[in-house]
């Protein structure tokens, strides 16, 4: 059996476009385009039936080299921290002072999109420094 080379991470969630869309801005992803026979997503959202409107959005990096994101709307909200997150690598390469100054300029950058600052973890003999954050629902994801 071949090796299974593309793969999708799935975001449940309350506002799936609303999430999808912040993604797109920390990841430099898209929106691909609408189904065939539809001019926007907005066309396809507004032909499916009242309960399955908004309830799911996506997005696709552009380059094609990484997983496409799906988001699906679910009736719970979130309970407890996530078993799976996302290491968004801003500061791969660099160390100390620097390292520190990359995460905390991409740190303002995502709270200005409405992510919030959980903590920054220093480096020590075994890590790296990275920072703790979470999305707009309050999915957990390091800057790394």
């Amino acid at each position: 059996m071949p090796p299974i080379k593309k793969f999708q991470v799935t975001f449940d969630c309350a506002e799936p476009e609303r999430v999808a869309r912040f993604w797109c801005e920390v990841l430099g992803y898209v929106v691909p385009p609408p189904p065939e026979g539809f001019a926007s997503w907005d066309a396809f959202d507004r032909a499916l039936p009242p309960e399955r409107q908004g309830s799911a959005f996506a997005c696709v990096d552009p380059s094609g080299e990484g997983p496409r994101l799906f988001f699906q709307r679910v009736p719970e909200g979130k309970a407890v921290k996530n078993r799976v997150h996302l290491d968004v690598r801003v500061g791969t390469g660099l160390v100390g002072e620097e390292r520190v100054a990359a995460l905390e300029a991409e740190c303002a950058r995502l709270e200005a999109l409405g992510a919030v600052r959980v903590r920054l973890m220093l480096a020590d003999e075994e890590n790296e420094s990275c920072l703790a954050m979470q999305d707009v629902e309050g999915n957990e994801f390091c800057l790394d």
